[in-house]
């Protein structure tokens, strides 16, 4: 009985606190009842939304702002949009290094969102300061070079403010759940849709009310109101600090793997052990959450072979012996790679909705009802209620019925939920070609008053399906990259999701100016200086194609991937499954 009434009292202590190497805002052991779950996330949460509503109020808009004040033409402006948001989706890089290895994150988080608001300032002082504003004179056809040097220097602002920003303020958010406590486990798969949930609400208001006010009152209104709310979002932030569960920056992520490397090079001429028990591993007490070896990579596995047969794995140096646990991180890492470049395809495609999708929007009838005009960049708000639609059906029905049918605690996994949106994908490009090339038809019909007949809800299709396919694929993104990375790199993981956007972006503009040479010289453009004089319905169908191809090797990496082999800790009973199994873990995938 007395083994029985020790590990009884163990239990409760370890359902009291949290024994996650994570720290309250003291720097004690966190009271599970006092700190992180929804009651810390909702702080968490509501920064992102005042974030996205800012970002999107002001990306959607982008292309607009650049034609009509900036005056750029439209291949210029769809390249510069291109760029920024290129810029702001690879910047997460060196913010989640910066937050995994030195400042942690809820200090970057800190930091980045002051920097962001410096430049919500910034934006707002070229609207207002008389020296700064742009040409208002109807007869301007380029904006003066004080105000676009001011207003790109705010809007990289931005783009750095959102670096720090997105990829620590996701992994904070998903650090206050325990992964060895059965119950925030579960919540913890709920954070990511709730998270998408409050990221699209934000982003949804961002594209109704801010773009009205952009276009009915002013851009300094608009900006004025961006300014506000950001800083007010802020101090919410920082009320919500005793609340938080914290972890301490690991230093450099990359070290631990440079040095895996190195001893597996020293140590290429011994022969791969017939045993894993022999290599080196460490218990749970000395590291937070230890690795199974897997059998891939064989070679990397050299770097754990102990040498000798004395009790000195001490005295080694890191750069010739190091544990399991750290050459499996390394592995993580190779393996993602193959994922991250088969989803650039899909970030390309979603590349179209806040440059081409808008801008043909602005050639449509936009009114409604007796006299209300839709602004062009509002029209993105049905990508917003798709993928809170997609997200709200996913979290409520689709998981509850397949965690029954599957005996998966996700329902489905990760890379097979990712897939779906990349068909979806697939689906908005060639809607979209469709749709555009009946645009282009009732153009030619009446050169006069061009597409202005047809109406704008022409382009809801599209915007829904791109929409609903990121409730699944950015959704999925985002927690296969937190998830499948390193512990000490979930930042960083954050950050690899972000990166595949940013990269399409620089992808896409790539893309366009390659296209642009090559029909140019075979032909006629498909880019011209306006969109009647240009044939993106052919590229929308080049991208269906390549998203396409692409997918079929998805399909044949996500078959033969491993999931992250955790040894899990678990601090109460295994959640058993709806068919009486226990299945933590996601082991393997397949999309048949």
């Amino acid at each position: 009985m007395e083994p029985q009434k020790l590990a009884e009292t163990r239990r409760v202590d370890e359902e009291k606190w949290v024994y996650d190497s994570s720290v309250d805002h003291k720097g004690r052991v966190p009271l599970r009842a006092q700190t992180g779950i929804w009651k810390a996330s909702l702080f968490i949460i509501s920064i992102e939304f005042s974030e996205r509503l800012s970002y999107f109020g002001l990306a959607t808009s982008l292309i607009i702002y650049l034609t009509k004040v900036i005056h750029q033409d439209l291949k210029t402006a769809a390249k510069t949009v291109n760029y920024w948001s290129g810029v702001t989706t690879l910047m997460p890089l060196f913010g989640g290094f910066v937050a995994d290895a030195c400042l942690g994150r809820f200090s970057t988080v800190l930091v980045s969102s002051i920097i962001y608001l410096l430049g919500l300032i910034l934006l707002t002082m070229s609207q207002f300061v008389p020296s700064l504003k742009a040409c208002e004179d109807s007869m301007c056809h380029e904006a003066r070079k004080a105000h676009e040097m001011v207003f790109f220097l705010a809007i990289y602002l931005i783009s750095i403010g959102t670096g720090g920003h997105k990829p620590s303020l996701e992994s904070f958010g998903a650090d206050q759940f325990d992964d060895d406590h059965c119950e925030e486990r579960k919540k913890k798969m709920s954070f990511f849709n709730w998270w998408n949930f409050g990221l699209c609400s934000g982003l949804l208001l961002g594209v109704t009310l801010i773009v009205y006010a952009q276009d009915h009152m002013s851009w300094g209104a608009a900006d004025v109101i961006l300014t506000v709310i950001m800083a007010l979002s802020l101090a919410i932030f920082i009320i919500g600090r005793p609340f938080y569960r914290y972890r301490a920056p690991s230093g450099s992520p990359f070290t631990p793997m440079l040095q895996v490397l190195v001893a597996a090079i020293r140590k290429r001429n011994l022969p791969s052990p017939s045993n894993p028990a022999e290599l080196y591993q460490v218990s749970m007490m000395d590291h937070g959450r230890p690795l199974c070896h897997t059998k891939k990579l064989k070679f990397l596995d050299k770097a754990a072979i102990l040498e000798g047969t004395e009790n000195s794995t001490e005295k080694q140096s890191p750069w010739r012996l190091a544990t399991v646990t750290k050459v499996e991180e390394m592995k993580l890492i190779l393996n993602v790679i193959p994922i991250w470049l088969a989803t650039l395809p899909f970030g390309i495609c979603v590349a179209q909705a806040p440059t081409f999708f808008i801008k043909q929007g602005t050639t449509l009838n936009r009114k409604i009802g007796a006299g209300f005009e839709i602004p062009p960049a509002s029209i993105y708000s049905l990508a917003a209620i798709g993928m809170i639609i997609s997200v709200t059906i996913y979290e409520k029905i689709l998981v509850p019925t397949l965690r029954k049918i599957t005996g998966n605690e996700r329902g489905i996994k990760i890379l097979q939920r990712i897939g779906i949106g990349m068909v979806l994908s697939i689906a908005t490009m060639i809607v979209a070609a469709m749709i555009e090339r009946k645009r282009l038809s009732v153009a030619d019909k009446d050169p006069v008053n061009g597409s202005l007949s047809m109406s704008v809800l022409w382009l809801a299709p599209q915007f829904l399906i791109v929409g609903i396919g990121d409730g699944f694929t950015i959704v999925g993104l985002q927690e296969y990259f937190y998830d499948q990375v390193p512990d000490s790199m979930r930042s960083l993981g954050i950050a690899f999701y972000l990166s595949v956007l940013g990269a399409a972006n620089f992808l896409s503009s790539l893309l366009i100016t390659v296209v642009d040479n090559v029909t140019e010289k075979y032909g006629k453009t498909w880019f011209g200086k306006d969109l009647n004089s240009s044939r993106l319905d052919n590229f929308y169908w080049l991208l269906a194609f390549m998203a396409a191809a692409n997918f079929f090797v998805y399909v044949f990496l996500a078959r033969r991937y491993s999931y992250k082999p955790v040894q899990r800790n678990v601090v109460v009973a295994a959640c058993p499954n709806h068919n009486g199994k226990n299945n933590n873990n996601d082991q393997g995938d397949s999309m048949a």
